[in-house]
């Protein structure tokens, strides 16, 4: 397909003007090769990165199909990690807007059941979530997919490599094999190849070898194990970029590390399988909208984040694999921007590196870096939140129309704003949270008052 403008798919008036409303204005090079044969009720195994567009690829094919009278799980989507589930259903209702009624549900772990049995008691048109979740209820016979036409597996790769195959091959068999399905993986592993065989027919291969790489300058430095932490503090005082994704191997490491740098006047915090459901998201939020400058995170806890402008990735452990390692660093240098991504290993650890080793990647000596003993890295904004969301009608504008109009806040001061169902969190630029946070106290939104609070644990002791 040459044409890469979306009006040229076979997809209502209604959708093209909400794509465009969203700010999709052509396709990217995997919604062009993909969309014309998802449209067409193909099944498509498709490789596609983070970030390349395909969750719109495989939400406009679902929606297009749905039957929005006909009040039945129709599409099942299953993602690697929750995360990710609440991105892809976060980003299929912003598409769904041309379509009045849709109800998406999302059935991951790591929250109550109870409620998630309630919302299928009401039913739903699609359902997006993590494999383990999704077959407790399919095996406590509280979810009915007898209706699916669509299956999707996101970053399918991921999923098997997370040991997910056994659920899979469960959850398919209770769907209709009169079905389409849809494939996504970042890599193209036998595995892969071997899964697609058993769940599709005649499947549709699309690899998108003309896709722009990232710009990524990577850096590998060798460290005795004692001096990583003070290493890893020089590093980010070096570069000085706006925020970092580091990864660690294990839950401990991570909150060992976020803690360190806290500790040195560094805005971190970390994402792992120990947190909560409410904690995740409240982490997830801040590192979204700036007021955390630096996340730490494992692989898994990491899957599902989309940071547009990530200008900094950090291995402080070494990826088990270089198709994690690619994985990693893919998440900076997006959109034509540059990105450094930093890998830190043991000295005794030479050895494994030299696989890593080629003309580009570069193996620096620590002393090259300069020292900045007085570094600190505050978060620009600071999040506070209200205690209404959707379910209070709350909506983005609602917010900034208060903060702009009766606060008197200008609106280059107030980032990005996020509404879930019972809450709402807004970034404010720090210097102006403070007049912020008096007003969402004192004064009204559509005329209630809704109680505020400032997210998190507090960086003025690095600021005063």
């Amino acid at each position: 397909m040459t044409e890469f403008q979306f009006s040229c798919l076979p997809i209502s008036k209604a959708m093209i003007h909400n794509l465009n409303e969203l700010g999709f204005k052509a396709m990217t090079p995997v919604q062009a090769e993909s969309l014309p044969h998802i449209l067409k009720n193909c099944d498509v195994i498709a490789q596609a990165k983070t970030g390349s567009g395909k969750t719109a690829a495989f939400g406009i094919g679902v929606l297009h199909k749905l039957d929005v009278k006909k009040f039945r799980v129709q599409s099942l989507i299953l993602c690697p990690t929750r995360e990710l589930a609440d991105q892809v259903a976060k980003e299929l209702r912003r598409l769904a807007r041309a379509t009045h009624n849709v109800k998406i549900l999302t059935l991951c772990g790591g929250v109550a059941f109870g409620p998630q049995y309630g919302s299928l008691l009401h039913g739903a048109h699609i359902i997006v979530g993590t494999p383990g979740r999704v077959l407790q209820h399919l095996d406590k016979g509280y979810l009915s997919v007898k209706d699916v036409n669509t299956l999707v597996l996101d970053e399918a790769d991921r999923m098997l490599d997370m040991g997910f195959i056994d659920q899979i091959d469960r959850i398919v068999a209770h769907v209709p094999q009169k079905r389409q399905t849809l494939l996504f993986s970042a890599t193209y592993p036998e595995k892969i190849i071997d899964l697609s065989s058993t769940i599709q027919k005649n499947a549709i291969n699309i690899e998108i070898s003309g896709e722009r790489a990232n710009k990524i300058t990577e850096y590998f430095y060798g460290v005795a194990h004692e001096d990583k932490l003070s290493l890893l503090i020089k590093i980010i005082a070096h570069h000085k970029p706006k925020n970092v994704l580091i990864f660690c191997n294990t839950k401990l490491q991570s909150q060992d590390v976020a803690d360190h740098l806290f500790d040195a006047g560094i805005g971190t915090l970390a994402i792992h399988g120990d947190l909560e459901q409410y904690e995740r998201t409240d982490v997830l939020v801040r590192f979204a909208n700036n007021s955390c400058s630096v996340l730490v995170a494992t692989d898994v806890a990491a899957r599902g984040l989309d940071i547009k402008e990530l200008e900094m990735v950090v291995n402080y452990d070494i990826p088990q694999d270089e198709a994690t390692y690619i994985h990693r660093i893919g998440r900076t240098g997006r959109a034509g921007r540059e990105g450094i991504a930093i890998t830190l290993f043991n000295k005794n650890q030479a050895a494994v590196m030299e696989k890593y080793r080629n003309e580009t990647r570069k193996f620096d000596d620590v002393d090259a870096l300069i020292e900045d003993e007085d570094f600190i890295l505050v978060p620009p904004n600071v999040t506070l939140v209200l205690e209404g969301g959707k379910k209070d009608k709350m909506r983005p504008g609602d917010i900034l129309g208060a903060l702009t109009g009766e606060a008197g806040i200008e609106g280059k001061y107030v980032g990005k704003i996020d509404i879930y169902d019972r809450q709402s969190y807004v970034a404010v630029e720090r210097s102006m949270f403070q007049k912020a946070f008096s007003y969402l106290k004192n004064g009204k939104i559509k005329g209630r008052t809704f109680s505020v609070w400032v997210l998190g644990k507090s960086y003025s002791d690095h600021v005063d």
